[in-house]
């Protein structure tokens, strides 16, 4: 089962101390492509990818962890987002306007879903903020009439919207389509849950499930996360690691995730405990790396830090 994915690539331009920036690949669909690949699944990129150097280094990395490139190139530039790290939480600005990912067509995307058996379609992230939203539900329920099944990571970025009750509203409506949900707690918080803590997520998914959601994932940083996979659940504190930061943890996370669930369709709920604890140990392992490197299928089984 592939899982194509739908959502930015693009460039964190890392704040270091003597104020220079480094430049690391990310965004979130871009990582999550990269994880679930290395988990061992057959990963697809749909967005066009810059032409420029950026684009060519990302077209390469993606190429070096397995994922397939449907979506082509554009010769527009890759969108940069500035990330100041402070205590291993990082924080974005962004430039998003006239970038390679999003020169796309719902109707390039929905004929790439087309020409291939359905799989998973993930989307989220910075193509959830208006008017971008938009195109994104109506690839959503063009694939759903496809047989796809649908995730959603919505991995809300309030510094991005000029329009934050819009941007929010935007997420509530892409979340309802989701047949596969993952929020982080900073997430449900601007979405209006309350309280917003991992004994009280059961209620908080019940929300998604109400909507459709059939698999839930709420995560809650150093506090652990939450799984819910068909009317099962396990929860787990997150394990002990020496952080570097946290870039890209919640995209190696559900990449984890998706990919067991593609690469093993039956019986998804009875291992639901072993899914979240391998999950959590790719994210903990990407947290001792600087910016989002997932590991691969051998590292999380080995434990690696």
């Amino acid at each position: 089962m592939t899982i194509s994915v739908l959502g930015e690539a693009l460039m964190d331009c890392v704040a270091q101390p003597d104020g220079s920036l480094r430049p690391l690949m990310g965004g979130s669909p871009f990582n999550l492509a990269r994880a679930a690949a290395l988990r061992g699944a057959h990963a697809a990129y749909l967005n066009p990818l810059s032409s420029d150097l950026f684009g060519q280094q990302m077209q390469a990395q993606l190429t070096r962890d397995g994922v397939q490139l449907t979506g082509g190139h554009s010769p527009r530039r890759t969108s940069l987002a500035v990330v100041q790290i402070s205590g291993g939480q990082p924080s974005y600005g962004f430039y998003r306007e006239g970038i390679a990912d999003r020169d796309y067509t719902v109707d390039g995307v929905l004929a790439l879903l087309a020409a291939q058996a359905p799989g998973v379609l993930h989307t989220g992230s910075l193509l959830l903020v208006p008017p971008e939203h938009d195109k994104v539900l109506a690839v959503l329920r063009g694939a759903r009439a496809l047989g796809w099944t649908l995730s959603v990571d919505v991995n809300l970025r309030p510094r991005l919207a000029p329009d934050l009750a819009a941007y929010v509203s935007a997420v509530h409506e892409v979340a309802a389509l989701a047949d596969w949900l993952k929020a982080s707690d900073e997430d449900l918080a601007e979405m209006g849950f309350n309280p917003v803590q991992r004994d009280n997520s059961a209620r908080i998914a019940s929300h998604f499930i109400a909507q459709g959601a059939s698999r839930v994932a709420l995560t809650f940083g150093a506090d652990g996360a939450w799984l819910q996979v068909d009317g099962h659940c396990a929860s787990q504190a997150a394990p002990t690691v020496t952080v570097v930061d946290t870039v890209g943890a919640g995209d190696t996370f559900w990449g984890n995730c998706l990919a067991d669930w593609a690469l093993a369709p039956a019986g998804a709920a009875d291992r639901v405990a072993s899914t979240l604890q391998q999950a959590m140990q790719a994210a903990a392992i990407n947290c001792t790396r600087a910016g989002c490197q997932p590991p691969t299928r051998a590292e999380v089984l080995r434990g690696d830090r």
